[in-house]
């Protein structure tokens, strides 16, 4: 049975209102815009799920397990938590403006999205991340039902998204907004 991804932005954040960078920061919450974007994301999955069975999965940190929770009211379930499906962890750089940051030449002979900037992880350690929760979900996921929603955070939904389409962490598409409370869907 084919299994189709429903890829869920976590709804704005305090911080993504402050224009704070999150990170794997774990406590930034809702705010009325978000969770009223997260309540949006589960009329439209609603409408496109229809009576279907579907599994929710939602990174463990509050913005996101709050979008899950608003989710799963109009879903029916209980979203299964993972730190799969966390941020990109930004290291030194996450409670910061950036507007405090400066440019870092790439060091000599490695690809932009192979740099830990801040200590944090790269983009290649998200996508070697959220390819084994893939791999795990597809081992799966054609046997409980056809539809799969993950509730995620930007960067990450676009690296699943290059994931899915079989790209590699080189080929994720940065030019792409993925504005808070979005649904793309893909298959598995």
């Amino acid at each position: 049975m084919p299994v189709t991804v429903h890829l869920v932005r976590h709804g704005e954040s305090t911080w993504n209102r402050d224009g704070i960078l999150q990170g794997q920061t774990p406590h930034p919450e809702l705010t009325d815009t978000g969770r009223a974007q997260a309540a949006a994301a589960g009329e439209r999955l609603a409408g496109l799920i229809a009576a279907e069975a579907c599994a929710i999965w939602t990174s463990d940190l509050v913005r996101a397990r709050q979008t899950a929770a608003l989710i799963a009211g109009h879903l029916g379930g209980t979203p299964q938590v993972t730190d799969a499906l966390r941020e990109q962890g930004l290291g030194s750089l996450e409670g910061r403006r950036p507007s405090e940051l400066h440019p870092e030449p790439v060091p000599e002979g490695r690809h932009i999205s192979e740099v830990r900037w801040g200590g944090g992880e790269s983009v290649q350690d998200v996508h070697a991340r959220v390819s084994r929760f893939v791999a795990a979900r597809r081992a799966e996921q054609s046997a409980l039902a056809p539809h799969l929603v993950l509730v995620t955070h930007g960067d990450t939904l676009r690296v699943i998204r290059a994931l899915l389409q079989g790209r590699s962490h080189r080929e994720v598409d940065w030019a792409d907004e993925v504005a808070n409370g979005c649904v793309v869907g893909l298959p598995l």
